[in-house]
């Protein structure tokens, strides 16, 4: 056996040094190199584990690439499915990441007890009968499903070997360890082996693999940041743990959009898919309330209706305060300056707070103009015309300016039954026949003549 020695690895990067340094030459950031085992051993392909000859990789003139037979697995989750841009792609790795308790293992469990494909579930952090017991809040009874509790990964290769699975699930990367690296489970030289060994294990099977990521407390991916690099795709599963609704976000995506958004709600038999968000992102009231408004948005090709909530109040203290949640603030101070140089308003000395309802972020241009309509509602203490929503940008000189997919904007508008919607005059709409009423402005003075006048 070679001589074992230690090596030196920075948490952010995973950049190797033969020495402790301060900084990190390769990605900038202090203090982040740590001292790790390693061992200086001969690997083997994950094919040795499973008594396997490798293939010789050849060149392959690119025209002679055949990509007809290439498929995508329904995994029989229309949410998932959109977020991945139409299915599990076959060969590829996807990370899911997010807070704990947010769902990340009930998601994959119940994905994997509904496929129609023979999926393996590996669990490195739960007993089986833990799992087990889970599952029957699920679906009781599955035949496609297995689940194996193991954390070496020359032992789940045997495994797989043996079952022989269309699907891979993994709970989590950080638990996993090889015998070819000598560090502790879930550190960086650990983490970047076993997902080495998984991304060989993929390609060379066309097998895809869902791997599941802690998060730090900054909300990154714990682990090298070589490990995203490293997969396919990179999901966050986010939501607040007070709220029922979790949101499915692709932060990186080689077979599809990110701008897709997926919307789930959490209950006591698992994740519900919420095929109408903007069913449950509009409040019902009895009576109308001022200052608030409601805008259609895009999340990727999916068009909601959210509402804004908007507080405006004298400033208690000496500086008004500027709070939003959900939106940019920097945003908010820009239309809040627009608002009292173009259109005369004094809300340099009040407190304005904004929330957007349902606990999700939205950073879309299109919901200034209901921003805005939200805080003037409120500053005036007039509740704006009830089936009235907002999809517009505003300018720096109070100009409303038109967005993009307006139509797919109005049409959902229209499906909700909201009677008019404010856009831009300079927007070009190609719908003829539709029910609910256009009101086309071209400065924030026309918007507050039409809301307030």
């Amino acid at each position: 056996m070679a001589k074992t020695k230690t090596a030196f690895f920075c948490q952010n990067c995973g950049t190797q040094y033969p020495k402790w340094v301060g900084q990190c030459t390769a990605c900038k950031e202090w203090n982040t190199i740590v001292e790790e085992v390693v061992q200086k051993e001969e690997k083997s392909s994950w094919k040795a584990t499973m008594n396997g000859t490798p293939k010789r990789a050849s060149p392959v003139n690119i025209s002679d690439i055949d990509t007809d037979k290439e498929i995508r697995y329904d995994i029989l989750d229309h949410e998932f499915n959109r977020v991945l841009g139409g299915g599990l792609v076959p060969g590829s790795l996807v990370l899911l990441g997010g807070e704990p308790g947010i769902g990340k293992s009930t998601l994959l469990l119940q994905i994997a007890l509904r496929l129609p494909y023979k999926t393996l579930y590996v669990s490195g952090e739960e007993s089986m009968k833990q799992i087990k017991m889970r599952a029957e809040r699920i679906q009781p009874n599955s035949a496609n499903c297995f689940v194996l509790t193991e954390t070496k990964t020359q032992q789940i290769f045997k495994q797989i070997s043996e079952i022989n699975p269309d699907i891979v699930v993994i709970d989590s990367i950080q638990t996993l360890h090889s015998d070819y690296i000598e560090s502790s489970a879930g550190s960086i030289s650990q983490i970047r082996e076993s997902t080495a060994e998984l991304i060989k294990f993929a390609k060379e099977t066309n097998t895809p693999v869902i791997l599941v990521g802690h998060i730090t407390k900054d909300g990154t991916i714990a682990g090298p940041k070589i490990l995203e690099h490293m997969v396919d795709t990179v999901l966050q599963f986010e939501g607040d743990r007070n709220y029922m609704y979790r949101i499915l976000r692709a932060l990186k995506n080689r077979f599809g959009s990110t701008a897709e958004l997926g919307i789930y709600e959490m209950q006591g038999d698992g994740l519900r898919e919420v095929s109408n968000p903007s069913e449950i992102l509009i409040s019902k009231y009895d009576e109308a309330l001022s200052g608030t408004a409601i805008v259609a948005t895009l999340e990727g090709m999916r068009p909601l209706l959210i509402e804004i909530q908007a507080l405006v109040s004298s400033a208690v203290y000496g500086t008004p305060q500027r709070t939003a949640t959900g939106f940019n603030a920097k945003r908010l101070n820009m239309l809040l300056a627009v608002l009292e140089k173009r259109a005369g308003f004094k809300l340099g000395a009040k407190d304005v707070f904004l929330n957007i309802t349902g606990g999700i972020t939205v950073d879309d241009p299109a919901i200034d103009l209901g921003v805005v309509a939200a805080v003037l509602s409120s500053n005036a203490d007039i509740p704006l015309e009830k089936g009235v929503c907002f999809a517009a940008e505003i300018g720096l000189a109070g100009e409303v300016r038109p967005v993009r997919r307006i139509d797919q904007r109005i049409l959902e508008a229209e499906k909700l039954g909201f009677t008019r919607i404010f856009v831009s005059k300079n927007n070009k709409i190609a719908l003829k026949n539709h029910s609910i009423l256009i009101s086309k402005v071209s400065k924030i003075e026309d918007v507050i003549r039409e809301l307030f006048d």
